[in-house]
């Protein structure tokens, strides 16, 4: 990755509304450069070519900020770090904390975080079923973890009540919000992830807190 990453993908997340430093782009460049190194080993992402990493994952994590209120986020079955490690990237105030249950995706994490010095950052291994936390999340993230029905009822108790449990879903999921409760869908909103030749879709939830 050259100097052209840098400005392409200054320009692409500026398209997003996302504003970042040389610092913040150096810090993308490089969790890039270590994805492709444990990949090797680990199998970390199955997504194909590399050069597909850059929009499948970069961008398109990204891509939800807009829509993130402020506070502390949880993100459930991070996989590779998506989409909680670029937003905690982008925005350095806010406290991430990144969830999964493999130990190989986690070990890599933890190795990122501490490499690319990312203070705001904390992995856990487990699965969502037995993860026990002191506080709630002002907002919950899920790029691939589950269906909607099943990301609210497991995702809401680790939510504030006035806190928004967030999907990234691909084309419309019209069968799965037919499964949501009414009044918890806040708003689907389809969104464009440059160099992206796919249909995106965010869920906005409000939590059951009842569940």
């Amino acid at each position: 990755m050259t100097q052209n990453f840098s400005e392409l993908s200054r320009v692409m997340l500026q398209q997003m509304g996302v504003e970042v430093t040389n610092h913040q782009i150096a810090i993308f460049r490089q969790y890039l450069v270590l994805l492709d190194r444990w990949n090797q080993v680990y199998n970390i992402t199955s997504v194909t070519p590399k050069a597909k990493w850059v929009s499948t994952h970069l961008y398109d994590s990204c891509s939800i900020i807009g829509y993130l209120p402020s506070g502390s986020l949880l993100d459930i079955g991070t996989g590779g770090g998506f989409p909680g490690l670029p937003i905690a990237i982008a925005q350095p105030e806010r406290e991430v904390f990144l969830l999964d249950r493999s130990a190989k995706k986690t070990t890599f994490l933890k190795q990122v975080t501490i490499e690319l010095e990312l203070k705001n950052v904390k992995v856990e291994t487990s699965r969502i079923e037995s993860y026990e936390v002191a506080k709630r999340f002002n907002v919950i993230v899920s790029r691939a973890f589950s269906e909607l029905k099943i990301f609210l009822r497991i995702a809401s108790k680790f939510c504030n009540s006035d806190g928004v449990l967030i999907a990234m879903k691909g084309k419309y999921p019209a069968a799965e919000l037919a499964e949501i409760p009414e009044g918890r869908v806040r708003q689907v909103k389809q969104i464009r992830v440059p160099q992206l030749d796919a249909e995106r879709h965010i869920v906005e939830l409000a939590p059951d807190l009842l569940m």
